[in-house]
């Protein structure tokens, strides 16, 4: 009696171990598709600039503002999020949910409704502002299912969210320039974001128990060594990333008509799909490499090699494509292939049951310092032309850099 029920305990824990090693691969997969649709909102307007330039008449600031509009907007929804701590109150599931469908339908307003400049940035600035419960909170809830592999599931996560990013582009040069449409599309692929995360998505066996409000904790997270570090490092990659993600588009596709190019809107459009969208890939590959070799010293590799394609990739402008675009998509891979680590090193070493609020922080920051990249890429342009423009960003890969090394010294 007591042997067949050492057994059949037996077989219960197996079938539990097996049941929870399923699930965790199905959230990976299921949210991380989430994820991948609901991040199309996020350059959707980007990627139909020349078609907006060419109706509106837009003015090189202008065009920066629309999507300086979604990284304010998010900025301050994240930031609201942090003080309220939002993401460790409420279900992550149902945030994520809530706010993708919230930020689909303000994405569509534009193509129903935007008529002038001063309504894009409205609707755009709102749409921002949803997808601060998109990103973080998919971060959390990935962090709830794997702890060993950590570093790998956020990667693909992130992974995801770059093909989302890039899609829009793909988008375009699939459906021609009716930007109208576009906003359709990528708001209908966001719906179908939050319903898939609330549908088919449990929360793992990771998540903590529901937080108090308590907003002393964002100071706890600026006293914390480590977690300071972590954040400047984060604050140097952010700084090159989303100006790279903004211009790199305009940039080939100013090269390509330079270079004589056939059909270069379309050309331009199938390249800047490839070059954002080759990250997905790299953030993968990355967090496989830090779970086995350490997420400090994956960000450095990533720093370095994309600090120098921020140096070369201006000096091709204009040349041939077959110059020009192994170095974009070297760049491509490499400044967002660390992104994931940075978020993992916070898991690690944040109070579990304020992940998300540091995890919201962490991207209230970064996203902040990316207003100022992003706009002065137009005046260095005008000031030292494509050649020279993107150089200044190769300083946030060397400030990262620094502060990682010193983060991984003091381990």
């Amino acid at each position: 009696m007591l042997y067949s029920r050492f057994i059949l305990s037996g077989q219960d824990s197996r079938n539990g171990i097996m049941n929870t090693n399923k699930n965790k691969w199905r959230a990976l997969v299921i949210l991380s598709l989430a994820e991948l649709l609901a991040m199309g909102l996020w350059f959707s307007a980007t990627a139909v600039v020349p078609a907006l330039v060419n109706e509106w008449s837009l003015k090189p600031a202008q065009i920066s503002w629309i999507t300086i509009s979604v990284q304010v907007g998010f900025v301050a929804g994240t930031l609201i999020s942090a003080i309220l701590n939002l993401p460790d109150i409420f279900n992550s599931r149902f945030l994520f949910a809530i706010c993708a469908i919230s930020g689909a339908a303000f994405n569509v307003s534009i193509g129903i409704f935007a008529e002038d400049f001063r309504s894009i940035l409205i609707l755009r600035f709102l749409t921002g502002a949803a997808l601060a419960g998109v990103y973080p909170p998919g971060m959390k809830i990935m962090a709830g299912w794997f702890k060993k592999r950590r570093g790998m599931a956020i990667g693909i996560l992130i992974g995801a969210l770059t093909l989302g990013s890039a899609s829009p582009h793909l988008l375009k040069a699939l459906g021609g320039q009716d930007w109208r449409s576009m906003m359709l599309y990528s708001s209908l692929m966001a719906t179908a974001a939050g319903i898939l995360c609330v549908l088919f998505v449990k929360d793992g066996p990771y998540l903590t128990a529901t937080a108090r409000f308590n907003w002393k904790y964002i100071g706890i997270i600026f006293r914390n060594k480590g977690l300071r570090l972590v954040n400047f490092g984060y604050l140097g990659h952010m700084w090159e990333l989303y100006a790279m993600w903004t211009w790199i588009p305009l940039f080939i596709l100013e090269s390509f008509r330079v270079s004589g190019i056939k059909n270069p809107q379309i050309s331009a459009s199938v390249a800047s799909f490839f070059i954002i969208g080759v990250g997905g890939i790299s953030c993968s590959l990355a967090g496989i490499i830090a779970d086995r070799i350490g997420r400090p010293q994956v960000t450095v590799y990533s720093m370095a090699i994309s600090g120098l394609c921020c140096l070369t990739a201006g000096l091709l402008f204009g040349m041939s494509p077959y110059l020009i675009l192994p170095v974009c998509l070297i760049w491509g891979m490499t400044v967002v292939s660390d992104s994931a680590q940075f978020s993992a090193c916070l898991t690690d070493l944040s109070e579990p049951v304020y992940t998300g609020t540091v995890l919201t922080l962490q991207t209230c920051l970064g996203f902040t310092l990316t207003f100022f990249s992003i706009w002065i890429i137009p005046y260095f342009v005008g000031l030292l032309t494509w050649k020279y423009a993107f150089s200044i960003l190769a300083l946030g890969p060397m400030a990262g850099i620094i502060s990682m090394l010193r983060f991984k010294r003091s381990q």
